[in-house]
C-alpha cells in the first residue's frame, strides 16, 4: 500500500487535477456497473464454505461460472448506457477499457476460499505482485509521458496479474485442483436464493460509495473530482484495514454463534472496539495534518483537497463501524433489512448531493455521505428491533474500547 500510494501520488502529479479527475470518474462509473456482475455472492460463498467445506469444489466452481456469466451479460448494458450518455468519446473509451478488467473478477472465488480458511496471505501475495509490476509500468509511463488511456489499460493489467497469482497459489501452494471445480444447478439456486438481497445491496452500496464522484463531475467538473479523488485515495490507504480484519475474523465470529451466545456477543463487542481504536489511531492525525499531507504529497495544485481529507477522516468512523456491522448482518442473515437500510441511505445521499454539491461543491458530497452513513448504520438499526441490540453493542464498544481483550 505504501508503494502504491507513492506511485499513485506521482501519477496524480503527472496527470494533474483535471485528467486525474477524469480517470477517477471513469473508474467510479465502471464500479457502479461492476456491482451487478458480483451477484452479491462474496460473503455468501465465504459463509457456505465455513459451514460445509466438503462442498468446496461445487461452491467455488458454481460461484466462478455465475460471476463470469453475469459479467458478460452486464457488458452490453454498459455499452448501451455510455452510448446514450453525454460523455465525450475519450471518456467513454476509458470506461469501456476499465470495465474489461471485471471479466477477470470471477477468479476472486479463490479469495473467498482463502477468507473462509483464514489463509488470506496468499491473496495478499497475489495483490503485492500485481502492485509491483503495475508500479513499475506507471513509472515508465510517466517518464515517457504516456497518455491518459495508457493508465486506464493498467487497470486491466492489474486484474490479469492478480488472477494469475490467485490461480498459481491455489494450485501450487494450497495444492488444490481447478479441474475439480464443477457447476451445480442446485448449488447455484441455493447461492442465488440467499444472494439476491446482496445483489441489490451491492448495487446500492456501490452507488452510495461512487455516486459522489459521478455527480461532482456532472455538476462541477473534472478538476473538483480530482481534488475529491486524491483525498479519497489517502483515506483508502487506511480504510482497507477494517475490511482485512473482517475477512480474517469473521469465521471466528460465525463459529462462536453456533457455540455460545455469550461468546458470540463478546467477539462482536471486541470487533467493534478494535474498529473504534483503529478510527482513533488513523483519523486524529489525518484530521490535524490534512492540508499539510495533501500539499506535501500531491503538490500545491491539490491544496483544495485538504479540507476534503479532514472531513473524510470523520467519515472513517462510519466506514469502520459499517464494515464491522457487516459481520453481524451476515451472521444473523439480515440481508433484506440491510438492503432496505442501504436503499434509504443511498436515496438520502443522492438527494443531499444534489443540493449540497451545487452550494459547497466536493465538500457538500462528503457531508452528504456522512449523514447518509449515520442514517444507514445507526438510526435505522436502532428503529428495527432485531438490530437494536447491535447498535447498543456498538455504542458500548465506543465507551469501553480500552477493555478490548481476547477470550477463547
Amino acid at each position: 500500500m505504501f508503494v502504491g500510494l507513492t506511485v499513485g501520488v506521482w501519477v496524480a502529479r503527472y496527470l494533474g487535477p483535471e485528467q486525474y479527475g477524469l480517470l477517477s470518474y471513469a473508474q467510479s462509473f465502471v464500479f457502479i456497473f461492476s456491482a451487478l456482475s458480483t451477484l452479491g455472492l462474496d460473503s455468501i460463498i465465504v459463509r457456505e464454505l465455513i459451514k460445509d467445506d466438503s462442498r468446496r469444489d461445487l461452491i467455488l466452481g458454481t460461484g466462478f461460472y455465475l460471476k463470469l456469466v453475469a459479467t458478460i451479460l452486464v457488458l452490453p448494458i454498459l455499452v448501451v448506457t455510455v452510448s446514450f450518455s453525454d460523455n465525450d468519446f475519450e471518456t467513454n473509451l476509458l470506461i469501456l477499457i476499465i470495465f474489461s478488467s471485471t471479466l477477470f473478477q470471477s477468479v476472486n472465488v479463490i479469495d473467498y476460499f482463502c477468507q473462509s480458511t483464514v489463509m488470506s496471505k496468499y491473496v495478499a501475495y497475489a495483490n503485492s505482485i500485481s502492485l509491483f509490476f503495475s508500479s513499475i509500468a506507471k513509472v515508465i509511463f510517466i517518464i515517457y509521458q504516456f497518455p491518459l488511456i495508457a493508465f486506464a489499460a493498467l487497470v486491466v493489467f492489474d486484474a490479469v496479474v492478480v488472477s494469475i497469482g490467485l490461480l498459481f497459489f491455489y494450485q501450487k501452494r494450497l495444492k488444490l485442483s481447478l479441474q475439480s471445480w464443477s457447476f451445480d444447478f442446485q448449488v447455484a439456486k441455493s447461492l442465488l436464493k440467499y444472494s439476491w438481497p446482496m445483489i441489490l445491496s451491492g448495487i446500492v452500496l456501490t452507488i452510495q460509495a461512487r455516486i459522489d464522484q459521478v455527480m461532482i463531475k456532472q455538476m462541477v467538473g473534472n478538476t473538483e473530482v480530482g481534488y475529491y479523488s486524491v483525498a479519497m485515495r489517502l483515506i483508502e490507504l487506511f480504510a482497507f484495514i477494517p475490511i482485512i480484519l473482517k475477512d480474517t475474523l469473521y469465521p471466528s465470529i460465525q463459529n462462536a454463534k453456533a457455540y455460545s451466545v455469550d461468546l458470540y456477543t463478546h467477539r462482536l463487542l471486541n470487533f467493534y472496539r478494535l474498529n473504534f481504536i483503529l478510527f482513533i489511531i488513523t483519523a486524529v492525525p489525518i484530521y490535524l495534518f490534512s492540508e499539510f499531507l495533501v500539499v506535501f504529497l500531491f503538490g500545491e495544485a491539490y491544496r483544495p483537497a485538504g479540507i476534503l481529507l479532514a472531513l473524510m477522516a470523520i467519515r472513517l468512523f462510519f466506514a469502520n463501524m459499517g464494515v464491522a456491522r457487516g459481520a453481524f448482518i451476515t451472521a444473523e442473515n439480515l440481508f433484506k433489512f440491510s438492503l432496505l437500510t442501504m436503499i434509504t441511505g443511498t436515496v438520502v445521499n443522492i438527494t443531499l448531493n444534489y443540493f449540497l454539491i451545487m452550494k459547497y461543491q466536493a465538500i457538500g458530497a462528503v457531508i452528504a455521505t456522512i449523514i447518509s452513513f449515520f442514517i444507514t448504520i445507526y438510526l435505522l438499526d436502532y428503529i428495527y428491533s432485531k438490530t437494536r441490540r447491535n447498535v447498543v453493542l456498538q455504542i458500548k464498544s465506543i465507551f469501553t474500547f480500552y477493555k478490548i481483550n481476547v477470550r477463547s
